[in-house]
């Protein structure tokens, strides 16, 4: 069931959160009003829908042509149909089509995207800072296709594409039902307004500085996540911190009020050169917050990404010389801890 070009770039589940907060980091931006990029977002789900419409077994090689690796992909790993290489797929296809489930979640697939208009051109002012640090960088072809509630975002052979289903709004009528996959912490963060921070973000670590599996340590992975999300404010110069890093205003509030505190309880602890997974998983993963830490689970979650984060801006504010793309080819995390001189009180 395997892709062979797909294996490397596994399907990555992106969870959004959408407030808006004004950074308090000093952010210049660069000019890209002359860099040309003009993202289009093709309807994979509106293409795939007519395959219940026309001739299935023309569709589908349509579907082929116009879409190359993505649609193989999609048919074996998120509907996990079977092989594309012949036409017994199509069974599972036409119960899809005939199903309720279907039919209701594209009526609101629908409903909420009758256009991609907002997120093209939030894709196209990203991707113009991409190009501006990166000019070689190929970008890919993005799509928009119904996962049934698999993946927000899933990246491949020269192309990256958006679920919408898991980015209909947090009231949408379906994400009660799926609790067990996306707890309403992370469902009320299913919001149109996400698309690009996610886009960014997976690109970022999927494709473009994917985590080295060596380093185990949690200042390896505190840095890694630093550096993910000192690019995201790099490409994304306009979008509050809260929402590329996913914290409601009062969780962001909480980690400026407790900084000195956090990062003295990672040295406290002996953390940072803690290598089992299981002891650290807490202070990188999505959750409602840090348990043991704080008051009436008032805590933010996910606090070794965000003091990575506070790290490699510090670092790159005292190395104004460094780029942005020797920063991130920099695999020292104990030299960029070292010379930001983080110390917070």
């Amino acid at each position: 069931m395997s892709s062979t070009r797909f294996i490397a770039k596994q399907i990555y589940l992106i969870f959004s959160i959408g407030l808006i907060l004004s950074s308090c980091h000093n952010n210049k931006k660069v000019d890209v009003s002359n860099i040309k990029v003009d993202v289009k977002i093709d309807r994979f789900d509106h293409d795939f829908d007519a395959m219940h419409t026309k001739p299935m077994a023309t569709q589908a090689a349509y579907l082929q042509n116009k879409y190359g690796t993505f649609y193989p992909d999609f048919i074996q790993r998120i509907l996990q149909a079977g092989s594309t290489k012949d036409t017994a797929y199509f069974a599972t296809l036409r119960k899809v089509f005939a199903g309720k489930a279907y039919t209701d979640l594209k009526h609101d697939v629908d409903a909420t995207f009758p256009n991609m208009n907002k997120p093209e051109a939030d894709l196209t002012e990203a991707f113009k800072y991409v190009k501006y640090y990166y000019p070689q960088k190929r970008l890919p072809k993005v799509y928009a296709y119904i996962s049934g509630f698999q993946a927000q975002t899933s990246i491949g052979d020269g192309y990256f594409a958006i679920g919408i289903d898991l980015f209909l709004g947090a009231n949408s009528r379906f994400y009660p039902s799926l609790t067990d996959a996306f707890p309403h912490y992370l469902s009320k963060w299913f919001t149109p307004d996400n698309i690009a921070p996610r886009v960014v973000e997976g690109m970022a670590r999927e494709d473009m500085f994917p985590e080295n599996d060596a380093d185990k340590s949690l200042l390896n992975k505190m840095i890694y996540n630093g550096k993910i999300m000192y690019f995201m404010d790099k490409v994304l110069p306009d979008m509050a911190d809260s929402t590329k890093i996913r914290y409601t205003t009062q969780q962001l509030q909480w980690c400026h009020d407790f900084e000195g505190k956090i990062w003295g309880y990672f040295l406290e602890e002996n953390l940072l050169y803690e290598t089992d997974y299981p002891k650290i998983q807490k202070y990188l993963t999505e959750a409602p917050f840090t348990p043991g830490l704080g008051e009436r689970n008032e805590s933010a979650p996910k606090l070794a990404v965000w003091t990575g984060w506070q790290i490699v801006r510090k670092y790159m504010d005292k190395h104004p010389d460094v780029t942005l793309q020797q920063l991130m080819i920099d695999k020292d995390a104990q030299k960029i801890l070292n010379e930001s001189a983080y110390h917070p009180k």
